[in-house]
């Protein structure tokens, strides 16, 4: 029995940019049959974008996709094509359409429809109710969409319809946990079934969430035969035999680090990227403090824009030392950016001398630290105004845990690689980056001082973050075990932190929301990411 030739695409395809999301598929299937392609397959809801939330409930936008399906169909001539899209028939269903010789052969709804996490199918999308099956060049293949293969239900359904390889599209959003439990999954379903499996992910980011395609192959024992790079846009071919259910890659890309630091940094990188490209922003601005957030949100922007996209300011008061300074101008002259120091002390101090009648009485406190972030906060915007350039907010996830930042000041920005980065993590990221350009014989991205200093907000005379968190080490593991797994304060005490410690954390974590709701969107790159994913009442008695 012949071997069926696949071409999976694994690249981005934009939400709502329905006319060029089809000319890329039309683009991709000419590929594909140049290439002696059976099937090009595509991820889920190619032609919308995903997720396309809302825009689901525009009929003119249903109909648009329904448009540019039918328009493709009559391209397939000569190969078979799978694509993703939203499919409107009265009621609207996750769908994944099979064109071929001219014509929409087979259309499969989406079974399994998640509410959890970043998800909410449930609000768009009614389920489909059996696995469709098709004929394709002599084998018999399952049609799933993404959380299909999750449950066991769709795949024996199409394994009792005789299916031998079953073709999976997703749209799987990249976490630091994900893909050990794809990977598990993946082969549970193909033992279970004996069917090889194709499984065909987005990548690209939007908004807060980030693809990281990293497509698999698995055959019908359940082994990997082929894994393919995360954050890497690429037609990757495939063949199936049928005779031993077994998946073979043709010169799949080979990441060159595979390590978790490597894969999170590509993650915010590629997050980063579309955010500004897709929301057509020339560049980026950010203030460069000196401190170890804001020095790898420059490297990060640096990576995803390059340096002629990425001004760097620098906003100096009596309170900010001269290792800040260095550390700053250093950094910005290294990697070759935009750079501006603007003092700001007389700025501050006219703000503080126009309150000073209305502060009669009251002595100085964290008012006049939070003024000085909120006159930077002032200047940033100002800047990205008048240059038309994006401003980044440099906080991390344990600061915006803890409310450790300044609403109107530091948080101020349109966007937030660190958000969903603990600080503990935002080290190691930095020192691994580092050691990539030491590998490449390019020097030191952030300067080791920069790394290696305490590190303070510079908001009053020898601060340190410390003054007011516990250690990082202490306070992440901490945050991890309360917002990832949800643990309750006695289950975190009972593993060995200091119970005055767990409830100052959690009263912080719990009495801060309302500053969250106010911030930046970020990256999603952990199980539990603020915004989108945890989504908590402002106004709540529960402690």
């Amino acid at each position: 029995m012949a071997r069926l030739r696949l071409a999976l695409a694994q690249f981005d395809f934009a939400v709502g940019a329905v006319a060029a999301n089809a000319a890329k598929v039309g683009d991709l299937i000419a590929q594909a049959r140049t290439g002696g392609a059976d099937l090009v397959v595509f991820p889920e809801l190619t032609l919308s974008g995903y997720p396309p939330e809302d825009l689901l409930l525009r009929p003119s936008f249903l109909a648009a996709c329904e448009s540019e399906l039918h328009a493709l169909a009559q391209a397939t001539n000569g190969v078979a094509a799978l694509v993703g899209h939203p499919h409107s028939e009265g009621e609207v269903f996750n769908a994944a359409s099979l064109l071929r010789e001219g014509r929409i052969e087979v259309t499969a709804h989406k079974q399994a429809l998640p509410n959890y996490g970043v998800f909410d199918d449930k609000r768009y999308f009614r389920p489909g109710h059996e696995t469709a099956t098709v004929m394709i060049d002599g084998v018999r293949v399952g049609l799933l969409v993404c959380e299909d293969i999750w449950q066991p239900e769709p795949a024996a359904q199409a394994a009792a319809a005789g299916a031998e390889l079953l073709l999976v599209i997703n749209a799987s959003p990249w976490d630091n946990a994900k893909q050990v439990e794809r990977e598990a999954v993946l082969g549970a379903r193909a033992r279970e079934t004996g069917c090889a499996i194709v499984y065909l992910n987005l990548v690209g980011g939007q908004d807060e969430v980030v693809y990281d395609g990293a497509s698999l192959l698995v055959n019908g024992d359940g082994s990997i035969a082929a894994r393919a790079p995360a954050f890497v846009d690429a037609l990757l071919w495939a063949e199936f035999d049928p005779v031993t259910r077994s998946l073979s890659g043709e010169n799949w890309p080979v990441a060159a680090d595979d390590s978790i630091e490597a894969t999170l940094y590509a993650a915010l990188v590629r997050g980063t990227r579309d955010y500004i490209d897709k929301n057509g922003f020339g560049g980026v601005l950010l203030g460069l403090s000196g401190g170890i957030d804001s020095a790898l949100t420059l490297a990060l922007a640096v990576d995803a824009l390059g340096a002629e996209r990425v001004t760097a300011v620098m906003m100096p008061t009596r309170y900010t030392s001269q290792l800040s300074l260095d550390g700053a101008r250093a950094q910005a002259e290294k990697l070759g950016v935009d750079y501006h120091v603007i003092d700001i002390e007389a700025t501050y101090q006219s703000f503080v001398d126009a309150l000073t009648p209305a502060f009669a009485g009251k002595g100085a406190d964290t008012t006049e630290e939070n003024l000085q972030s909120r006159t930077r906060g002032v200047m940033l915007m100002a800047l990205s105004n008048k240059h038309g350039r994006l401003l980044l907010a440099t906080g991390n996830k344990s600061e915006m845990a803890v409310g450790y930042a300044t609403l109107y000041g530091d948080m101020c920005g349109a966007y937030a690689p660190l958000k969903d980065v603990y600080k503990t993590v935002v080290y190691k990221l930095s020192r691994w980056r580092n050691a990539q350009a030491a590998k490449a014989g390019e020097g030191e991205m952030i300067p080791a001082a920069v790394i290696e200093r305490p590190p303070s907000a510079e908001l009053r005379d020898n601060q340190t973050d410390q003054d007011s968190l516990p250690p990082y080490d202490e306070l992440d593991a901490i945050l991890e075990r309360f917002i990832e797994r949800e643990q309750s304060q006695a289950e975190i005490v009972a593993q060995g932190f200091h119970a005055d410690t767990v409830r100052r954390v959690v009263r912080l974590v719990l009495l801060n929301e309302f500053k969250r709701r106010q911030s930046a969107p970020g990256p999603r790159v952990t199980t539990r990411a603020f915004g989108r994913e945890r989504r908590y009442p402002i106004t709540s008695g529960w402690r």
